[in-house]
């Protein structure tokens, strides 16, 4: 019989110490048949996801990309960034087994020993484009977060060859490999619709200079009503491009108060408006809210990959969206300070945008 919390841990120092130093991440707790949630990651009461709350009624658009020349894609797409800042795509072109393999590489990271993931920390990583990790900011949060992630932050194949863990490596280089046609393709499109007719190499830096994929893992939870897999918060990417296995979990901010489920869909990929894109189309395409629940009969994993701006890249709306006389909403910001500014604090909805705002 599994052990349960009372027996193996003395205090909650102990749960941090086996849950964040020790490589165990929070699939270490699920695996030892926890009985009860630990309290470090009891979520207030407004942090919960009521189901009064969930509109079962609506749903984001799904996209079929097979007849990309068809200008009824390009203007579902743009409709969707405007109205939702979330939509699915089908028959986009990215292999079923290049999405598969993918997948079955996650479960295969997080199915090494503690000891394997431990050397992926912060402290102890070769590098800090590889990190693995636990919850959002730890740190920085009054109650952590049910999920456990490897971040891979892209610079060139050979430094991924070398850095990134083997059992992982060539399922994510090819995900992200065969992904870029459709990335390119989907920032065409929504950049024509700002009038920006060419993308050059400083548009091309501007709308997707770096990339990071993250390996997500949602393991089953105890209570978990009383938990997030991952709190409110939007983005901070131009797009994000989402891998998502049949678990679901997956939900996003509809009207006032109300949050709408993006229900697996195979062979789909979810995309969505960050942050930066918000920025530089001046607010017409949407970077909203979305969350992750928690899960308890089933583990769920999922493989964003953050297509963004090079660190080092000044973000503003384009010049092109406000040549008819808009008024720009935001300001310049150096887009490694906006994005420090993200991960130093806690998940707080859409708050981070504010440091853009004129």
């Amino acid at each position: 019989m599994a052990p349960t919390l009372a027996v193996s841990f003395n205090d909650s120092s102990d749960i941090t110490d086996f849950v964040l130093n020790k490589g165990n991440g929070v699939k270490g707790l699920s695996e030892m048949g926890l009985e009860s949630l630990p309290k470090q990651y009891i979520q207030p009461l407004e942090e919960r996801m009521c189901g009064t709350k969930i509109m079962s009624h609506e749903s984001i658009p799904i996209i079929d990309m097979s007849k990309w020349d068809d200008p009824k894609v390009a203007e579902a797409i743009c409709e969707a960034a405007e109205k939702w800042g979330f939509f699915q795509i089908i028959n986009h072109g990215v292999p079923i087994e290049v999405l598969e393999n993918v997948k079955e590489a996650t479960h295969q990271f997080f199915r090494l020993p503690a000891e394997e993931k431990r050397k992926y920390l912060k402290e102890f990583s070769p590098s800090n484009n590889v990190r693995f990790g636990t919850s959002f900011s730890p740190e920085a949060e009054k109650a952590l977060e049910w999920k456990d992630y490897l971040s891979l932050f892209y610079v060139s194949e050979d430094e991924a060859s070398a850095l990134w863990p083997a059992v992982c490596k060539d399922q994510v280089l090819e995900y992200m490999k065969r992904s870029e046609t459709v990335i390119r393709k989907l920032l065409d499109v929504l950049m024509k619709n700002l009038n920006v007719t060419e993308i050059d190499e400083t548009k091309e830096s501007l709308l997707m200079g770096s990339k990071r994929t993250n390996l997500n893992y949602y393991p089953i939870c105890p209570n978990p009503e009383l938990t997030v897999g991952v709190g409110r918060h939007s983005d901070v990417s131009t797009l994000t491009f989402l891998l998502q296995d049949d678990i679901g979990g997956l939900y996003v901010r509809g009207n006032n108060d109300s949050w709408i489920h993006v229900p697996p869909v195979s062979c789909s990929i979810v995309i969505n408006v960050g942050d930066a894109l918000q920025i530089m189309s001046n607010g017409r395409y949407k970077s909203i809210e979305h969350r992750v629940i928690a899960n308890g009969s089933n583990n769920r994993i999922s493989v964003p990959i953050f297509i963004n701006p090079m660190p080092s890249d000044k973000i503003s709306p384009f010049p092109e969206v406000l040549a008819g006389g808009e008024k720009a909403v935001y300001k310049e910001v150096l887009y490694s300070d906006y994005v420090k500014h993200f991960f130093r604090k806690a998940h707080d909805g859409k708050k981070t945008i504010d440091l853009a705002k004129i």
